[in-house]
């Protein structure tokens, strides 16, 4: 399990759209960074050191899973993306965004690039008031007291104006879900999603146990006589399993993600059982669907069939390497029936074709992105 550490950065700007500024930075920290918990009230001040306009500034309380120095150069990249200009003069300048980092938890951190606790930090009232309104009980672990005594003895008399702007914590994933269920056909990169997520979000990570299924390898064999055992020791494993483990909520992880939803085995089962097993089937898997708690996300991983062949050649599972493209364009159009008409989930329908998600970082991303920024509207097609 990844450490998160706690970081306090301070924000100011006093050039164009100064709220617009600050709203992108906190977007692109929390995209970059990490998870902000915190943002105090935006503040007006005069300039500080230099005749200039009045800058906005504001405190947030992050937690990221970068190294110290990895965070100052993805904070100097933010500052790059948002236009920010240095010169390599001494002299303090205006600039439209500025952000610092002042608390590492209670690290103390004396590198070429980084000096924390923030040698000035104790001087500026523009950076002690917002921090204290979000972490005055917090200790300044040079100072050796709070950070409300700290201000209480800033001999800085600037004057510090609260504003009534208003500015809009992103939601992390972690806050908008408690069950993500990721679906998609043989091949699509689901259970590899799922692991990484869990790892990144400290979720409680739910897999199926095809591995352990002893129908598998002979239904590829023989599908006509193994298809109504296989799918019944599926279903049966699957509402086991889901049932166990939704019911068992670890509190100390965030949510639980899964690689599968139960609703799997009715849309295989539809391709591989023979009518009359179907009919049975049916029966037993609507007496247990109702008992299963439904995910707060549906996602469902969209991959083109010759990518799927691609991705199940590569990972080599001998019994899956005769699985025909008629089989799997049966497959999606299960999931398509299935995802064009229920009603009752929050359906994210995501197309993985041109993506490696698993090697290429910026690919991931756009994925998280996408779960972050969803919003339910109307129910989505799968083509």
């Amino acid at each position: 399990m990844k450490n998160q550490k706690v970081t306090y950065l301070s924000l100011g700007t006093n050039q164009g759209n100064k709220l617009e500024n600050l709203q992108n930075a906190i977007n692109l920290i929390a995209d970059k960074v990490g998870t902000i918990q915190k943002i105090s009230s935006v503040y007006k001040t005069s300039s500080w050191g230099f005749n200039s306009d009045d800058f906005f500034n504001i405190c947030l309380q992050t937690t990221t899973y970068l190294l110290p120095e990895e965070l100052m150069s993805t904070l100097l990249d933010i500052e790059n993306k948002l236009g920010r200009e240095r010169s390599n003069s001494s002299e303090y300048t205006a600039r439209n965004i500025d952000i610092d980092v002042l608390l590492f938890d209670n690290e103390i951190i004396l590198s070429k690039t980084l000096i924390v606790p923030h040698p000035k930090m104790l001087e500026r009232k523009f950076v002690l008031v917002p921090l204290v309104e979000i972490a005055g009980n917090t200790y300044h672990p040079t100072a050796k007291t709070t950070l409300t005594a700290c201000l209480q003895n800033c001999i800085d008399t600037s004057k510090i104006t609260k504003t009534e702007l208003q500015l809009e914590r992103p939601i992390p994933i972690t806050e908008k879900y408690n069950y993500i269920a990721i679906e998609g056909n043989i091949g699509a990169g689901k259970t590899s999603l799922t692991k990484m997520m869990a790892e990144d979000f400290n979720a409680k990570l739910v897999l199926e146990r095809f591995a352990d299924n002893p129908f598998l390898p002979k239904f590829y064999k023989d599908k006509e006589r193994y298809a109504f055992p296989l799918e019944m020791s599926f279903l049966a494993d699957r509402y086991q399993q889901l049932t166990d483990d939704l019911a068992q909520f670890d509190l100390f992880k965030n949510f639980i993600i899964s690689d599968y939803y139960i609703f799997k085995s009715l849309i295989f089962a539809q391709v591989t059982l023979q009518k009359e097993e179907y009919q049975l089937y049916r029966k037993m898997f609507d007496l247990m669907y109702k008992e299963i708690t439904k995910p707060d996300l549906y996602i469902y991983l969209y991959q083109n069939t010759e990518r799927l062949l691609e991705n199940i050649k590569k990972r080599g599972r001998k019994y899956e390497q005769n699985i025909e493209i008629s089989y799997l364009k049966k497959i999606h159009n299960g999931y398509k029936s299935f995802i064009n008409t229920e009603k009752n989930l929050n359906i994210l329908i995501i197309d993985v074709s041109e993506l490696d998600f698993v090697k290429n970082c910026d690919d991931y991303k756009y994925i998280l992105n996408k779960i972050k920024l969803f919003k339910k509207n109307n129910i989505p097609l799968l083509r």
